[in-house]
């Protein structure tokens, strides 16, 4: 069961809020009866109808993908590169879903994809303080005493602090050069990670997010996806509540 004003609002009719004024106008029938109160609730079998015209109602969707580098984390892109809808099945693509976030071009790992505008609202806001979590290649050998720097926070975007949630050395490989960390942020911020590490004078080799709130790429190859179940979406639904409570 959905509000009736999402139900309109996902199905493209409006917005939520102008979904909300035609109710309230009487504009609104939900199996011929017209329907006046904010918040009814409705099922897919429902008939509803805005100034006489049927709906198509949509059902919404979720998927968890396991985005390959050198794909672009839109519905479309300008310069004609491959997006995240391309890695669709054609019938995926048909239910209009989008990326919830972003991941850079050369950033692997992570990404869901829904159509559900509430969930997504939820998942993005900061105020819900949703973890992610990027193992990062390093190139160099990155001292400890700059790893305690990084778990203080560094300054990125004109100055402004950048401190993570958790900053974990996970391997020094002194034969290649290079360094693995597992960084945990909460934050949204434009190519975060890549510049926290340009801002203790090193630079990202490989980025791959591994882990959104609870959810992981087990299971999932890269450049391939599966729907979220139930109780995945229904705990994604519930930390948002408590955390905006």
């Amino acid at each position: 069961m959905e509000r009736l004003q999402k139900v309109i609002a996902g199905a493209n009719v409006c917005s939520r809020r102008k979904a909300e004024a035609y109710i309230r106008e009487g504009r609104v029938k939900v199996n011929g009866n017209v329907v006046t109160e904010l918040g009814t609730k409705v099922d897919v079998s429902d008939v509803i109808e805005v100034d006489g015209k049927r709906i198509k109602q949509v059902l919404n969707v979720y998927y968890l993908m396991n985005k390959p580098t050198g794909v672009v984390s839109t519905t479309d892109d300008e310069k004609g590169r491959k997006t995240v809808i391309d890695l669709l099945d054609p019938a995926d693509r048909e239910l209009r879903v989008y990326p919830v976030g972003r991941l850079d071009f050369d950033t692997a790992g992570l990404l869901l994809l829904t159509n559900d505008g509430e969930l997504t609202e939820r998942l993005t806001h900061p105020r819900h303080d949703i973890e992610k979590e990027y193992l990062v290649r390093v190139d160099g050998i990155v001292i400890r005493n700059l790893i305690r720097t990084l778990r203080k926070g560094v300054k990125i975007d004109e100055g402004r602090l950048a401190v993570p949630k958790n900053v974990s050395l996970l391997e020094l490989d002194k034969k290649n050069q290079s360094t693995l960390l597992s960084i945990v942020i909460s934050e949204g911020r434009n190519k975060q990670v890549r510049r926290m590490i340009e801002a203790i004078g090193h630079q990202v080799k490989k980025l791959t997010r591994v882990r959104y709130d609870f959810l992981t790429l087990e299971g999932v190859e890269r450049g391939s996806y599966r729907p979220l179940k139930i109780h995945e979406i229904k705990r994604l639904y519930g930390h948002t509540v408590e955390k905006k409570s």
